[in-house]
């Protein structure tokens, strides 16, 4: 069955965040369902559709922003009383808008994630959990690293409470009362969570998980330990998941899975005899899917898919059929209230105008005059920096709520901007003096017309750290400009993971000395990405990372007084030398730094970056001869003389060349790393050995996998 949907825009209200949408339950069996949703101005929206106009049901006044909103209600009756948390407050309205409910939680942090199950409520901030039963304090949790999203397995169901939290740590946390039941690490860090089938399934015990990295798993929640019922890969590399929803969209019985991604895309899944999920149709919006959910919004008898937006839009993706064919009575009568339509758009279009000239001919006096006061106007910006582990880049995603007229971005250290197919801005460069000003890179990204959300790639190298700056310029009057701030860390391509193999030759780093757990962990935070601020609980602390562009690991171990860190290599071990030494002199504490280093560990590495670099070589020669061939191709008419490897270069070439644009300098970076390790290994012996840098690069133009491994032995 074929699914066809059309797009109808229902109304804007302010900036939204993360899941502050929901569809009320409907009051009869086909009507159409009244939408509630909470924006950053702190209001409180609920509205219905008549005559494909929406109509207001209730506004609140503003407020806090509000960071979510949920429906709750006695267990097994309708969920029609609604929730939303702002700033450390739950506030609670009837489907009318009669306030019944204002709870001023013990939270010293803004709520992040909520969930509501009856009487009991379950709020989030940064690291702390708390259940409340009727408003009264029950259970209370303190997470190891920034909780994401908070659900509770259905009461109904299962008899007792069990909530779970999305950690940024890559990992789910089941809980029982106040402890930890167990916890499972899952592909990306998970993002938003669901309830499989909007009842956890039949067993109450299914868990849909959404990961900021685009990846979507479903966890069957057991007493003693989870089962991973499926997962899908992100093999399009589309954006991260933040809102999923289950409906029978197609009307087959089976309940789909909607997803929102926070690159505009909205998805619907299906489910095949092998229960996996298979994509069936996808829409692309223009900015960030906020909140998703399924049901009868426009008219009677008509599913779709309601979606709201980072800027406020609430849009629906109706089954209704927008286009019929001519001829009978009831197509005119629809093209005249069509006309009505757009004559009464026509004349509020002109109204606001109007209304936009007087009011920018007031400002221009009003600036002019000798009481004039400068008046900045005020934009919201979402941001997000993440480390890509497929292609080992950073993606900053870039999302205002207005058009963006241009982004500039300025770095301090070496970083690579690479291409991204989503991004149709226009990117000039500038020249830097990277000597006296530390200024290693200026571009200029100028947006084409209503742009709202701008993808840009970078790639970083492992051991110069600093800062990248982005300013952001909306297409506003007057000019107004944000700046945003990104630390570029140390060991800027190593990612937190939670296993590690345990059989590789490592290279140890000791550190001791006159400093605190905090002092310590503030250093780790300092040169490792996706190391949570807030100290651990505890004596001491072990977190293990994976080098995404190499495949090293490192294991960091520390408590006051004394650090361990372990890797396979030992350019990563120089790194932390070098930076914790850096820290610990600026607070004027002396370090007893010791290390032992394992010559085995040293080819190990070299291993690694074997095939990386034998494929960047291949490629490079195979693109150096593209342009030989095609001249011979158009000299001789045909390819049917060329040996095979040759024809196949040719016909590839557009796949071969799109690949070598998007990976500039991944050569030079190889070599780069290979350098290092190479000056790395006789550093710590206490020899220079920069001088033979140039005979290495020989080695490495010719390369040979047994001939650069002599090398490293013979220089010894």
């Amino acid at each position: 069955m074929e699914l066809s949907l059309s797009r109808v825009d229902y109304l804007q209200v302010g900036v939204t965040s993360q899941k502050t949408m929901k569809l009320l339950p409907a009051s009869g069996r086909k009507a159409t369902q009244k939408v509630v949703i909470g924006d950053h101005d702190g209001v409180v929206t609920c509205f219905g559709i008549k005559k494909g106009e929406a109509v207001s049901v209730f506004k609140t006044l503003p407020g806090q922003r509000i960071t979510r909103l949920e429906l709750g209600g006695a267990v097994n009756t309708p969920q029609e009383k609604i929730f939303v948390a702002a700033g450390s407050e739950v506030r609670g309205f009837t489907k009318r808008g009669k306030q019944f409910l204002s709870f001023e939680t013990n939270l010293t942090e803004n709520i992040k994630a909520m969930h509501i199950s009856g009487a009991d409520l379950f709020l989030c901030a940064s690291y702390i959990y708390n259940h409340y039963c009727d408003c009264k304090d029950q259970h209370y949790y303190l997470s190891g690293d920034k909780i994401n999203d908070v659900l509770c397995l259905p009461v109904e169901k299962l008899s007792c409470i069990i909530p779970v939290l999305a950690c940024q740590d890559r990992v789910l946390r089941v809980l029982q009362g106040s402890d930890l039941l167990y916890e499972m690490e899952v592909s990306g860090p998970p993002s938003a969570l669901a309830l499989n089938s909007g009842n956890g399934g039949d067993s109450g015990e299914e868990v849909l998980y959404g990961t900021s990295d685009g990846k979507i798993g479903l966890i069957q929640v057991l007493h003693a330990s989870p089962v991973e019922k499926w997962k899908i890969g992100n093999e399009k590399k589309r954006g991260g998941i933040l809102c999923m929803d289950n409906f029978d969209i197609l009307g087959d019985g089976v309940k789909q899975l909607l997803v929102g991604r926070d690159d505009g895309m909205l998805e619907v899944y299906n489910f095949d005899s092998a229960n996996d999920p298979v994509l069936r149709y996808d829409h692309a919006l223009s900015e960030s899917v906020t909140s998703i959910q399924g049901g009868c919004v426009g008219k009677d008898g008509y599913d779709e898919i309601l979606a709201s937006t980072y800027s406020g839009w609430v849009t629906g993706l109706t089954t209704e059929p927008i286009h019929r064919e001519c001829g009978s009575g009831e197509d005119l009568k629809v093209s005249q209230e069509m006309q009505n339509k757009i004559s009464s758009l026509r004349s509020e279009l002109e109204h606001l105008q109007i209304k936009v000239l007087q009011e920018r001919e007031k400002y221009q006096e009003s600036s002019q005059s000798s009481t004039a006061i400068s008046a900045v106007p005020i934009f919201n910006v979402n941001d997000k920096f993440t480390l890509s582990k497929d292609d080992a880049s950073y993606s900053l995603i870039l999302e205002v709520q207005t058009a963006i007229d241009n982004v500039l971005v300025q770095s301090d250290v070496p970083i690579d901007l690479l291409d991204v197919d989503k991004n149709s801005a226009v990117v000039s460069f500038s020249d830097c003096d990277s000597e006296p000003n530390s200024n290693y890179l200026l571009a200029t990204y100028r947006c084409q017309a209503n742009t709202t959300r701008l993808e840009l790639k970078i790639r970083s190298i492992e051991g110069q750290y600093g800062t990248l700056q982005a300013y952001v310029t909306p297409r506003i009057q007057p000019k107004t400009c944000q700046v945003r701030q990104y630390q570029i860390k140390p060991l800027s391509l190593h990612q937190r993971t939670h296993c590690i193999d345990p059989d590789r030759p490592v290279n140890t780093l000791t550190l001791k000395g006159q400093f605190s757990f905090a002092e310590i962990h503030s250093w780790v935070v300092f040169c490792l990405p996706e190391v949570p601020e807030k100290t651990p609980v505890g004596e001491s602390v072990t977190f293990y990372f994976k080098n995404t562009f190499l495949d090293t690991q490192l294991e960091c171990t520390y408590r006051k007084g004394e650090g361990f860190f372990k890797s396979d290599n030992i350019s990563t071990i120089s790194i932390l030398k070098d930076v914790l030494s850096k820290e610990a002199t600026k607070r004027k504490i002396n370090l007893n730094i010791s290390y032992d280093i394992n010559e085995v560990s040293v080819n190990h590495t070299l291993k690694l970056i074997h095939p990386k670099l034998e494929y960047q070589l291949m490629l490079a020669k195979k693109v150096q001869l593209i342009d030989a061939l095609k001249e011979l191709q158009v000299h001789e008419g045909n390819i049917d003389f060329l040996i095979p490897e040759y024809r196949c270069i040719l016909e590839e070439a557009d796949h071969l060349l799109e690949e070598y644009k998007k990976q500039p300098a991944h050569l030079e970076r190889l070599y780069g790393m290979i350098t290092d390790l190479f000056i790395d290994k006789f550093k710590f012996k206490g020899t220079n050995v920069k001088t033979k840098v140039p005979l290495l690069l020989e080695i490495l133009d010719s390369y040979d996998q047994n001939a650069l491994l002599a090398f490293f032995d013979a220089s010894a």
